[in-house]
């Protein structure tokens, strides 16, 4: 099975899509490859980008959707998250003797050169991807049809959807000091990407050539299941890692493990069985570790011919999420179970513990993420659901109603027991907020991860172009909202920088690479994270492939991004 990848294609906006306020994603001319740069170049930077920001910002994911074949025909992507991955390094560079301002570089580099050259000489993407449909013939006869592509080779695969950088237990020197995990004097010892199954691909840190390949069996030989969440969750004082690994044969099973940052071993926290599910992310308390079972439901035997989108099967509102909450601090493994309302997410926010409602004796968890009513949102992922110029993206982005919207919700698991149980408990939604903006990859200031926080950022769907037209702040606690917009631009992921010398939990910046689909380029946005008042950009003098999630590592302070 292949890399289950989020993707896209950069390229310039169609000036009549434009003048229809649909212009925010770009055409279907293509990626140019003479724009990939193998060396940082020196952007050109306006306004003021802060010093605290220097450091690295690597984004990943989509870059190119077609290849021109042997025989004169043009390969083409149908669905978004199987485009070819490309890696971005943006190198923030803070004042020094020689430099009164702030400086920034960029360079990239596909991860995908052995893929893209099979398709090329084969016509078609013989591996399977998430929502790309496969010639039946090419599928049957993959063995005699298709030339051998040696398994070693890192570029043959599409793995690009997070990074993780200084990842423990797969390089014997990318271990820390417990507490000292983030120490920006320290160089960046490795660099990952990953999917929603159990593979790495190691990218170099500076160049971004692929450079080798792990699986999650490499960190313990009991993780040998396909599946898993790209995005693992990392604990902000000790850097040790979360994730799940999830077999699906004999029966499947869920394995729920930690790799500890100072000596790099692997511990499974973990093992239980459960309904095998599309999971793209997960969560942290401080004592626990928080995985949901949200209604996204896979049928294995249809994993082996079809897409992986074809194997998830469809919404049955009747079976309700099912959450397990695992001990991470005392050994206990599984200590509960909750049911709520059934429902879809690909990315949740964060999640605490506080005293509980009835009983302050006894502990809540309090978990926020990104809910949608069921998984039909991937169908509108498709290209033609997305390029500006295509009738049925316009179409679509019209008749776009609240069963294809995402809100920020927060749940609720109360009085965990403290010790495991067999009961299962019940789960509530308190609250569900901006429905009507459809907000997606949310971010928060990373010093508030397993902790209370206020204030969550996100890029929207509103309805103002057919993919991003914004990127907004939620209070949580007033539900106020603010927003950055500009017509004709769409935004990626924003990342927040912390101030670390601010008092306020929201003082601090925004990082996001922004597509001028006027201009068909790109730029860095810099934004205050108090009012989304634009401080600074850096253009980039071509378009940046529209990716999805990334990783900025300061040399001050933690971390924002995937882990």
């Amino acid at each position: 099975m292949s890399s289950i990848a989020v993707s896209s294609t950069a390229v310039a906006s169609n000036s009549q899509a434009a003048e229809e306020h649909y212009n925010n994603w770009p055409n279907d001319k293509g990626f140019d490859p003479e724009f990939e740069e193998h060396s940082p170049v020196e952007l050109s930077v306006t306004g003021h980008i802060p010093a605290y920001a220097a450091g690295t910002l690597y984004r990943t994911g989509p870059c190119k959707s077609k290849v021109d074949t042997e025989n004169g025909g043009t390969f083409q992507v149908s669905h978004w998250f199987d485009g070819f991955s490309q890696t971005h390094r943006f190198q923030i560079m803070g004042p020094d003797n020689v430099h009164g301002n702030v400086r920034v570089f960029y360079n990239s580099r596909f991860s995908t050169d052995a893929l893209i050259e099979s398709v090329r000489k084969t016509g078609s993407l013989q591996a399977m991807g998430f929502g790309q449909k496969r010639d039946p013939c090419k599928s049957v006869f993959n063995k005699i049809q298709s030339e051998h592509t040696p398994p070693e080779d890192p570029s043959a695969i599409n793995i690009g959807v997070t990074l993780s950088v200084n990842m423990p237990g797969l390089d014997h020197t990318a271990t820390a000091e417990p507490n000292n995990r983030w120490d920006g004097s320290k160089p960046i010892q490795n660099l990952y990407a990953k999917t929603d199954r159990n593979v790495f691909k190691k990218i170099d840190p500076e160049t971004l050539e692929p450079i080798g390949l792990a699986a999650q069996a490499d960190l313990h030989p009991d993780l040998d299941g396909p599946l898993s969440a790209s995005h693992a969750r990392s604990d902000p004082k000790t850097g040790d890692v979360f994730n799940f690994n999830c077999s699906l044969s004999p029966s499947p099973t869920y394995r729920v493990f930690q790799v500890s940052a100072s000596t790099g071993k692997t511990t499974i926290l973990a093992t239980f069985p459960g309904t095998p599910a599309y999971l793209h992310s997960l969560v942290l308390t401080q004592d626990y570790v928080l995985l949901c079972v949200w209604n996204s439901h896979i049928n294995p035997m249809k994993l082996a011919n079809g897409s992986f989108m074809e194997a998830i099967m469809p919404m049955d509102a009747t079976k309700p999420a099912t959450w397990y909450v695992i001990d991470r601090k005392n050994g206990q493994g599984l200590v509960a179970k909750y049911e709520s309302p059934a429902f879809f997410c690909f990315h949740t926010i964060n999640a605490w513990q506080q005293p509980s409602k009835e009983d302050p004796s006894k502990t809540d968890v309090v978990a926020d993420l990104l809910r949608l009513e069921s998984p039909e949102f991937l169908k509108t992922l498709y290209f033609e659901n997305l390029i500006s110029t295509s009738a049925k993206a316009k179409a679509l982005t019209e008749q776009r109603d609240d069963s294809l919207r995402s809100s920020f919700s927060r749940f609720r698991l109360p009085a965990v027991p403290s010790a495991p149980t067999a009961e299962v408990g019940k789960a509530s939604i308190e609250w569900s907020e901006c429905q009507a903006l459809n907000p997606e990859l949310p971010t928060i200031n990373p010093n508030f991860v397993t902790q209370p926080y206020r204030y969550v950022y996100a890029v929207t769907l509103s309805g103002r172009s057919t993919f991003t037209d914004s990127i907004m702040k939620l209070d949580c606690e007033t539900k106020e909202t603010h927003a950055w917009s500009h017509h004709g631009h769409s935004p990626g992921e924003a990342l927040f920088i912390a101030d670390p010398n601010g008092r306020n939990e929201d003082d601090g910046v925004l990082l996001s690479v922004v597509l001028d689909g006027m201009r068909g380029k790109s730029y860095l946005l810099c934004l205050n994270a108090h009012d989304l008042t634009e401080l600074g950009r850096a253009d980039v003098n071509g378009p940046v492939g529209f990716g999805f999630h990334g990783q900025h590592v300061p040399k001050v302070g933690v971390p924002t991004g995937d882990y």
